[in-house]
C-alpha cells in the first residue's frame, strides 16, 4: 500500500481542469484532447466541482440537451469527494467502490494535486501483484 502522491507523480503532476463557465461541447474536447473520463471544475485555483463522462450522458444526452449551450457548472458534480496526498491506495479503492465514483481528486489543504481513476488503481495493483508473484516464483526456484 503505497501513498497515492507516488501514484500522481508518476502521471507527471497534470492537472487537468475546465472553467466553470466553460461549455459542455468544450469539457467533452478537452476530455478527448486529454484522453481522460474526468476533468476537474475549478474557479481562482480553487476545486468547485468534477465534470465527466458519466455527467454528460445522464444530464445531457438523456436530457436531450445541447451541449453547446450547457454550462460545465450547471451539470458538473458539486459535492466533490477528495483524498490527501498520504492517502493510501487501497483506501482510495476502498472509497471509490463504496461511493460508486471513478475518479478521485487529490488535494492538500487547498492545493490541487491531480486526479485519479479507478484504472490508475487497477493498474497499480496489477503490478503490485505481479511482483509479488515474481519473487515468489525466484524465491521457490532459487
Amino acid at each position: 500500500m503505497r501513498p497515492i502522491l507516488e501514484l500522481l507523480e508518476k502521471h507527471g503532476g497534470s492537472v487537468w481542469s475546465l472553467n466553470p463557465e466553460d461549455s459542455v461541447y468544450q469539457a467533452l474536447e478537452m476530455l478527448a484532447e486529454c484522453n481522460v473520463g474526468a476533468l476537474m471544475v475549478m474557479e481562482g485555483g480553487k476545486l468547485i466541482g468534477v465534470f465527466s463522462e458519466r455527467d454528460y450522458t445522464r444530464k445531457i444526452a438523456l436530457a436531450g440537451l445541447s451541449s453547446k449551450d450547457t454550462k460545465v457548472k450547471d451539470i458538473m458534480t458539486s459535492q466533490v469527494l477528495t483524498v490527501g496526498p498520504k492517502a493510501n491506495t487501497q483506501d482510495c479503492m476502498a472509497l471509490m467502490s463504496q461511493k460508486k465514483i471513478r475518479h478521485l481528486p487529490v488535494v492538500d489543504g487547498a492545493k490541487v494535486l491531480g486526479m485519479i481513476s479507478i484504472r490508475d488503481l487497477m493498474d497499480d495493483i496489477i503490478k503490485d501483484h505481479e511482483q509479488t508473484i515474481s519473487q515468489l516464483q525466484t524465491y521457490i526456484t532459487s
